[in-house]
């Protein structure tokens, strides 16, 4: 990157899809779904091929997205529970944290799940710590997931629209309250569980979870995409003299799936389908008031996931049965919880008009380098305990470089490594197909050995025939476990 590039402070809006897969984007190749409005973004900017997410599932993705720390480093990163406590600990050097010190100011928006405060959380007072005390100046979120209680928005410290003669309890040990479960009151289900999700019910959908009180705060499914898009265009509107940060995690495309009625039956894909529509016009709505705004030049726009897809993740929404020859994981292995490509392997769209060229690049890229790589952007310094694994690729995410990472580490049940097109599989215990969601996971007790170069689907297990070089990366795993950092 040229000295030039340095410093210059544009704005930076990062839209984080949940569990949109490779193939689910028409310009990564999805016929059966178009997405005219991310394809739109990546004609203006840089596609990029060979991008990750740090883990195959939600929680330690976000982890390490957001610390530049590989999240199998800290134990508690695993997927959380709606009433988890803070998993981030204030005062630690975050990306918003360092932005904001930076002079930017900091939202995040839409699906949180790092968990909240620090001991019991009690929903009807200020819940904290949270966003705001580890970088944000403004946070609008859902606590967990949709599929979990507490179905509540958080704004800041308090959960919106909460009626105090209705307190919230929440509980994953037990029932609370006397609202219906789905275990105990199928009937009243509009979407029905297909493994789990069979507890308090909400909106006709029974979650993970038991909740009770907090009526008039209870989210509508329907309504998930237009409230946080409308929150997510209010906080740019606010900020647009800038510079400014939003940390947009959007809900969509993670079960359960309900779309709003401008787009249910629309993809002739089912439930999931029309939520990959519904996520395409949320990324529409931010271009546009980025347009409207004169704000697209001065502004990074990131279009990615936090992991790899997944079809039937818990309810009877038609999913597998639509599918209609879609591949959500497009050429690639594995999905959501698969330690193959498919896991982390997701799509990467970077556009940032008048600096950066709109291409196609191949280099090996990171969620987990953006810590680094906007500390070199805009000026910032980060101490040498920051961010452990965040390296600065700053000329590969802006184009300067068709080289990226010399080699990710991928994470799901087990470690894998990859040097360029190589990929090694650590050995491990357990199943090699979850049979609820229909996952390869990639465990296998010898280790697994793979040659993108000519086969990107890894169905050509090379471990015998380079077993000298499988435990060369054995070693190297291990010495990253070791030595409790990376970045140099």
């Amino acid at each position: 990157m040229g000295r030039s590039r340095a410093a210059e402070r544009p704005n930076i809006v990062l839209i984080l899809a949940d569990d949109l897969g490779y193939g689910d984007v028409s310009c990564y190749g999805a016929t059966k779904v178009q997405t005219p409005n991310i394809d739109k973004v990546a004609e203006s900017g840089l596609r990029f091929l060979d991008a990750h997410s740090s883990s195959a599932t939600c929680t330690p993705s976000r982890y390490a997205l957001l610390t530049g720390e590989y999240p199998w480093r800290k134990k508690g990163t695993g997927i959380l529970p709606g009433d988890a406590n803070l998993i981030i600990k204030p005062g630690s050097t975050t990306l918003p944290e360092m932005l904001r010190k930076g002079g930017y100011k900091t939202g995040a928006v839409g699906k949180w799940h790092l968990g909240l405060g620090d001991g019991e959380i009690d929903w009807n007072t200020e819940i904290k710590p949270g966003p705001l005390e580890i970088g944000f100046d403004y946070s609008f979120i859902m606590p967990a997931t949709a599929d979990r209680v507490p179905c509540v928005f958080v704004e800041n410290h308090r959960v919106v629209d909460l009626d105090a003669k209705d307190p919230i309890q929440v509980s994953f040990k037990e029932k609370v309250g006397s609202d219906p479960t789905g275990q105990e009151h199928p009937e009243l289900l509009k979407m029905r569980p297909s493994h789990g999700h069979d507890m308090t019910i909400v909106n006709g959908i029974s979650r993970i979870g038991y909740m009770s009180g907090g009526k008039s705060a209870r989210w509508v499914d329907e309504e998930l995409a237009q409230t946080l898009t409308k929150q997510a265009v209010g906080f740019i509107e606010k900020n647009k003299d800038g510079p400014f940060f939003l940390y947009f995690a959007t809900h969509d495309i993670h079960v359960p799936r309900v779309p709003n009625a401008r787009f249910a039956g629309k993809s002739g894909m089912g439930p999931r389908g029309d939520v990959i529509l519904q996520f395409d016009w949320t990324v529409g709505e931010i271009v546009k008031t980025l347009r409207q705004l004169k704000l697209e030049d001065n502004t990074i726009l990131i279009v990615t996931s936090d992991n790899g897809p997944v079809v039937d993740d818990g309810y009877q929404d038609q999913a597998r049965e639509k599918l209609n020859g879609h591949r959500p994981a497009g050429p690639l292995r594995g999905g959501k919880y698969s330690a193959f490509e498919g896991g982390t392997r997701v799509p990467f769209i970077l556009s940032w008009p008048g600096h950066v060229k709109s291409g196609v690049s191949d280099a090996l890229i990171c969620q987990i380098d953006f810590l680094a790589s906007f500390a070199q952007l805009t000026g910032c310094r980060l101490n040498q305990a920051d961010g452990p694994d965040s390296l600065n690729i700053l000329p590969a995410f802006v184009g300067d470089s068709k080289m990226g990472r010399d080699y990710v580490v991928e994470h799901a049940f087990v470690l894998a490594l990859r040097k360029g097109n190589q990929k090694f599989i650590e050995p491990g215990k357990g199943p090699k197909f979850s049979k609820p969601t229909a996952t390869e996971t990639g465990i296998d007790p010898d280790g697994l050995f793979y040659d993108l170069t000519d086969d990107i689907g890894e169905t050509n297990n090379l471990s015998i025939q380079v077993s000298e070089k499988a435990k060369q990366y054995q070693a190297e795993l291990e010495k990253l476990r070791k030595e409790g950092r990376s970045r140099p």
